[in-house]
């Protein structure tokens, strides 16, 4: 249920991001101002893509039969992993020029009077936010890290989006204490230890499927410090993939992530670097 709430909150904050700049550019002039009705139509048509991404995973993993099922789970909860460090690495990379490319690209489209071009662009930025978001919420649901009935997960999307608009408000004021550099950053080590989370998660499923081997299993018993069935240990199960029976492929494979994760953010931020332009949080 955590996990349905931080990572709403995330995705939701990073399209409140784009539309707020596209938003506050338009309506600088009289001929932006004209394009307004085209970004909320943007807005819509990638939530409506989002929404009908969902419905085909539901669709597929309904039509599946068990064991295609659990393959499909298993898939989705790697998948989900990938996209969040892809979805880190993009902010860490571009986060400098966001604002910057995304003006250029509604510039254009507005010199030209080409409304059809912002209501695309919008669109595909929208809609890749809600599609990561389908995409991250099944996989969590799926490898079993976001647990509870439907209702309860339904009210955990609903509080990560209430507190996205808080956070976005507190962040357009601005300040020395909470920046937008500070909670990409915070963010960024979120999102990358639920991504560790689904990792191991759908190991556990390949490996009760018996497509990876375990070569040892367990490799220590950790369940008297902490016990991942409840507590402490519960938390650090759903939010970073601890496991107090771990097997050694799951051990390995989990530190090539980490060792993996840390030379791409290090390649993104040499990148980011290089380009020299004004940060798209502190524009």
């Amino acid at each position: 249920m955590e996990q349905v709430a931080v990572i709403v909150w995330r995705e939701s904050v990073e399209a409140l991001l784009i539309v707020g700049i596209l938003f506050t550019w338009l309506r600088a002039s009289p001929e932006g101002r004209k394009g307004l009705p085209w970004l909320w139509g943007g807005v819509a048509a990638g939530l409506v893509l989002a929404v009908m991404l969902a419905l085909v995973l539901l669709g597929v993993s309904s039509w599946l039969p068990a064991e295609g099922q659990e393959w499909f789970q298993a898939l989705m909860a790697l998948l989900a992993c990938v996209l969040v460090v892809q979805m880190v690495v993009w902010m860490r990379r571009h986060g400098r020029t966001l604002k910057h490319e995304l003006e250029g690209g509604v510039s254009r489209s507005v010199s030209e009077s080409n409304w059809w071009g912002l209501l695309t662009l919008v669109m595909i930025a929208v809609a890749r936010e809600g599609s990561e978001t389908v995409v991250f919420l099944y996989g969590s649901i799926s490898a079993g890290a976001a647990n509870g009935s439907a209702g309860s997960l339904v009210l955990a999307g609903c509080l990560g989006f209430l507190a996205a608009l808080a956070s976005f408000w507190l962040l357009q004021l601005g300040g020395r204490l909470i920046t937008w550099r500070r909670f990409f950053r915070l963010t960024e080590i979120l999102l990358l230890l639920l991504a560790s989370a689904l990792l191991v998660s759908g190991l556990d499923r390949l490996i009760s499927l018996g497509a990876l081997p375990t070569l040892v299993d367990p490799i220590w018993d950790s369940s008297w410090l902490l016990d991942s069935s409840g507590g402490p240990g519960k938390i650090l199960a759903d939010f970073a993939g601890y496991r107090d029976y771990p097997a050694l492929s799951q051990l390995l494979i989990w530190m090539a992530y980490w060792m993996g994760v840390y030379l791409l953010l290090k390649r993104a931020a040499a990148q980011a670097a290089r380009a020299g332009r004004p940060s798209a949080s502190t524009a």
